[in-house]
């Protein structure tokens, strides 16, 4: 009986199989605790999540007036007419219902900030993979912030950038989605958005840029206006451009793919030629002291809030009158000027020899003296007797020869002191 159970215990192959089967037992114990490790991680981090956010949500501030959406207003001066004079007031804004605003606007808004703004509930998970992946595959990063995201930061919080305001941030989105619906969130952010020039909403920002009411916007212009919330100030289509035209173009192609526009509606768009409004635009009435005198009495009247209720006031001035007014006596004093003897330039600035720098260097001198009225500003590049060289902030180059010289004449003499001497830089 010994014998023969040695025999069967020498036979047995689960003995023989020891050596072959122990990297593979090893390897998928390590898989199991890896495993085991990285589900530990991950709810870990749930679970401080969730402690974060049970910790913040009790101190999220009470957004219930949103559903009564009132933002500040200024106080608007208006002629007998009907015309703007005067406008006073930290944000200008009109706001407009998101009825009233048109449909043009609101695709180029969703094209490139928020494509799925009617689907998701406030965070765009496929958005944010998306642009993890994005992120990751190219130097250009993008963006994962909702719409709602968005207004949540825009009106309840500030712009640092910590995980504690992210946090806050996605617990008022939710609250936002579950308080008011989809069409009272775009609107809140199509008011409430600054887009630079002090406007604040789409509504101010066609007037500020283009000179004209939303309603009257081409798919071309929403689209510059639609690149204005990512960075007001380097997509200002007065000031930067070309940088604005990129962003236009892109826009424009988001709204094609995500079937918004007809591939010959965004060739069209593309083609178009915008007449941006400059800050030296005549369409203005000049009644600067009217305007004055009203907001003068309106303060006295309603203090601080003056420039927050909305209030319109009506005054007896009539818009044609007054124009012909400024401009006879802005003719009578600018030919009085060019009688005297020249003054010399606002300003002398060192121009650097690399082009870069140049341009920078011009456009940072004349953000400083901007045009006024049918008066351009511009910086001097060469100057003799007989001609002088100038550009203006965009970029274009100005000849002055002959009769144009005469009002600067005394400055260009070898003589003149060194003061009003017209040179490179002035």
């Amino acid at each position: 009986m010994a014998t023969h159970s040695s025999t069967d215990a020498s036979s047995n192959p689960k003995t023989g199989d020891h050596p072959r089967r122990g990297p593979f037992a090893w390897l998928m114990r390590a898989a199991l605790w890896s495993l085991g490790l990285l589900s530990a991680g991950v709810l870990s981090v749930l679970i401080a999540v969730a402690i974060a956010m049970a910790v913040a949500f009790p101190n999220l501030p009470d957004i219930s007036d949103l559903s009564d959406y009132r933002p500040k207003l200024p106080l608007r001066v208006f002629s007998a007419d009907g015309a703007l004079i005067g406008e006073f007031g930290e944000e200008r804004r009109h706001l407009t219902p998101i009825k009233q605003i048109p449909k043009v606007m609101i695709d180029a808004v969703l094209a490139i900030e928020d494509a799925r703004f009617f689907e998701h509930g406030g965070v765009d998970y496929k958005g944010v993979l998306r642009a993890a992946l994005a992120n990751l595959g190219r130097i250009k990063s993008q963006g994962a912030s909702t719409i709602t995201m968005q207004v949540a930061r825009n009106v309840y919080l500030s712009s640092e950038k910590t995980y504690t305001r992210k946090i806050y941030e996605i617990l008022l989105t939710f609250k936002l989605e579950h308080l008011l619906t989809k069409d009272q969130i775009l609107e809140i952010y199509m008011n409430q958005i600054f887009l630079g020039n002090r406007a604040y909403g789409f509504a101010a920002a066609a007037e500020a840029y283009f000179g004209k009411p939303l309603k009257d916007l081409t798919i071309a212009e929403a689209a510059m206006l639609a690149g204005l919330p990512k960075a007001p100030s380097a997509y200002n289509p007065i000031s930067n451009p070309k940088r604005a035209r990129s962003r236009q173009l892109h826009i424009i192609e988001r709204m094609e793919e995500n079937g918004f526009i007809t591939a010959e509606q965004a060739a069209a768009a593309k083609k178009q030629e915008l007449k941006v409004k400059t800050n030296s635009d005549n369409s203005k009435v000049h009644a600067e002291y009217v305007a004055e005198m009203v907001r003068q009495l309106v303060f006295a009247q309603y203090g601080e809030e003056t420039y927050t209720r909305g209030l319109n006031v009506y005054t007896t001035l009539k818009a044609d009158h007054q124009d012909v007014a400024y401009k006879a006596l802005r003719r009578g004093i600018m030919d009085f000027e060019r009688r005297q003897f020249y003054r010399g330039p606002e300003k002398f600035v060192k121009l650097p020899s690399n082009p870069q720098e140049l341009e920078e260097a011009i456009d940072e001198a004349l953000d400083e003296h901007p045009d006024n009225g049918d008066v351009m500003s511009a910086v001097v590049l060469e100057a003799d007797p007989k001609r002088i060289k100038a550009v203006r902030q965009n970029g274009e180059a100005i000849e002055i020869t002959a009769e144009g010289l005469k009002p600067a004449q005394s400055g260009l003499s070898d003589k003149a002191p060194p003061h009003i001497k017209l040179r490179r830089g002035r």
